[in-house]
C-alpha cells in the first residue's frame, strides 16, 4: 500500500484593503531607505529608526491577524523580521564598535546589512506584485 501524498494546505485570499496595506509599508519603509540615502545617515539607521519605519511596522502589528491564513502572512513576516533583524544588526555592530578594533568590521557589518534591507524591500515588493506568497521560516 502506497502511503497517500497531503495535499497542500489551502491559502486564503486576503482582501484587496490588505494587500494595499502591504504595498503601503513597504512603501514606507522604502521611503526610509531612500530618505536614508539622501540624507547624510546609514541604510541601517534610516531604516530602523525613522518615524516611516516605526509606522510600518506598527501597521505589520496591527494587522497581522487579519492577513492569517493568507498569502499576506508571509510578507508581513518578511517584513517584521527584516526590521528587527537589522535592529539585531545594529547592536551587533554597536556592540563591535565599542572595541574600536573591530570598528572596520563593524562598518562594513552595518553597510552589509544596509545592502541586505535593500534587497529584502525590492524582493518582498516584487513578489508582492506577482501577488504571490514569500517563503517563511518555520515557526518555533
Amino acid at each position: 500500500m502506497s502511503n497517500p501524498v497531503p495535499a497542500p494546505l489551502a491559502i486564503g485570499q486576503p482582501s484587496e484593503n490588505m494587500v494595499t496595506v502591504t504595498h503601503l509599508v513597504y512603501a514606507l519603509h522604502a521611503f526610509a531607505v531612500f530618505s536614508a540615502v539622501v540624507g547624510s545617515t546609514m541604510i541601517i539607521f534610516g531604516f530602523i529608526a525613522s518615524l516611516p519605519s516605526i509606522a510600518a511596522v506598527i501597521l505589520n502589528y496591527w494587522n497581522q491577524t487579519t492577513v492569517r491564513g493568507t498569502w499576506l502572512e508571509s510578507h508581513f513576516r518578511w517584513q517584521i523580521r527584516t526590521f528587527w533583524f537589522a535592529v539585531l544588526w545594529v547592536v551587533i555592530a554597536g556592540l563591535m564598535a565599542v572595541t574600536f578594533i573591530l570598528l572596520p568590521f563593524a562598518f562594513a557589518l552595518m553597510l552589509l546589512a544596509g545592502l541586505w534591507i535593500l534587497y529584502r524591500i525590492v524582493r518582498g515588493w516584487w513578489v508582492l506584485t506577482q501577488r504571490a506568497p514569500l517563503p517563511m521560516p518555520p515557526q518555533g
